[in-house]
């Protein structure tokens, strides 16, 4: 590769002045440009974006630290930090941490090793390693989702609100019993949505019954489980609500298997609307959370944070939105039907 001191031989010009052109850093005649940028287009010159990052102390790039990539929730909150970052100007490296805390400070070392100028990360439920090692090295760093630390900026929705938007909708129709499946343990927005739940109940005048909350599901297939648990109870709920999308996709499988309708025989409605919604039979009453606006904002707060440490941590909750479908109706009597395994069958889109 040709060295700046080669483009300045052929240009006829000092090595000070080429820098100068490819920086910006100070006014250069015209012609000299000229002269410079034609001799880079000749050689195929490329500058050194590493030694230039050691001189600026900046690499124009973040690091995103994501708990699970093929979460469609995740996936459209990339594609926003991607979009912001790309139009600022900044480059985004990207890592799935797995909702494993060794791994998740590994990330977190790797992207300061690399020189990232700031770090937007989805906490796993216990984060205080990587957490810890952000403040004391002093990287900028966005926390979005999940409110796991005061000393960063944080982004996420109104669990309080959105919950009970939710359960205000259901209790309309006349359910007095109302089962929850929680998501990740350990994570705040897990614990905010039980408390809201459990809150929202008793501004609705109905009991909470323990055995009704199901609060530890990592994934769709605990899901399944914990809802045939609460269906096999003698009194079972009439109605659940779901705390993310994957416990939505685990319940539903559970309520098809046992060869149940919603909402003919239980009512379903949840946190995280998402593309396939539209796709199940009933269409089903889901909380749309602002990914893009998520996305968006992290973006914008941490080039705030990196442009000025001094700043005051934020703490940014947007309001989401309660998509009103098919999916809920009033309590009938459960139907006894023997445990069977069955596909969930996809059904044409029906219009709200």
């Amino acid at each position: 590769m040709p060295t700046m001191a080669e483009v300045a031989r052929r240009a006829g010009v000092s090595v000070s002045t080429v820098s100068h052109v490819i920086n910006h850093t100070r006014f250069v005649s015209p012609e000299k440009a000229r002269l410079i940028n034609d001799a880079i287009a000749a050689m195929g010159y490329q500058p050194n974006e590493l030694a230039r990052s050691l001189k600026v102390a900046s690499t124009n790039s973040v690091g995103l630290a994501i708990s699970a990539i093929s979460n469609p929730y995740f996936t459209d909150i990339i594609c926003a930090v991607e979009a912001e970052c790309a139009r600022l100007g900044l480059m985004v490296f990207l890592s799935d941490t797995q909702e494993d805390p060794d791994r998740e400070l590994s990330v977190v070392r790797a992207f300061h090793q690399r020189r990232v100028d700031g770090v937007i990360l989805a906490p796993s439920g216990s984060p205080q390693r990587a957490i810890d090692y952000l403040a004391e090295k002093k990287l900028p760093c966005v926390l979005i989702d999940r409110f796991a630390d005061q000393r960063f900026d944080q982004i996420g929705v109104e669990n309080e609100t959105a919950m009970r938007a939710l359960i205000d909708h259901v209790a309309s129709f006349g359910h007095k019993r109302i089962g929850y499946i929680a998501g990740q343990p350990g994570l705040a927005t897990t614990r905010e949505r039980i408390e809201a739940f459990r809150a929202s109940l008793v501004a609705n005048g109905l009991e909470c019954l323990p055995h009704y909350v199901s609060p530890e599901n990592v994934d769709t297939a605990s899901a399944t489980a914990s809802t045939h648990a609460i269906l096999s109870l003698p009194s079972s709920p009439t109605a659940l609500v779901t705390g993310n999308n994957m416990t939505t996709i685990g319940a539903v499988r559970a309520i098809r298997e046992r060869g149940l309708s919603i909402p003919g025989d239980l009512s379903l409605a949840g946190f995280d609307d998402f593309e396939w919604a539209d796709c199940f039979e009933p269409r089903l009453t889901l909380v749309a959370q602002p990914c893009t606006e998520i996305g968006r904002q992290a973006a914008t707060l941490l080039c705030a944070r990196i442009a000025s440490s001094g700043l005051e941590p934020q703490a940014v909750r947007l309001q989401a939105t309660l998509q009103v479908r098919q999916s809920c109706a009033g309590p009938v009597a459960m139907r006894s039907a023997p445990v069977r395994s069955a596909p969930v069958r996809s059904a044409p889109v029906r219009s709200i």
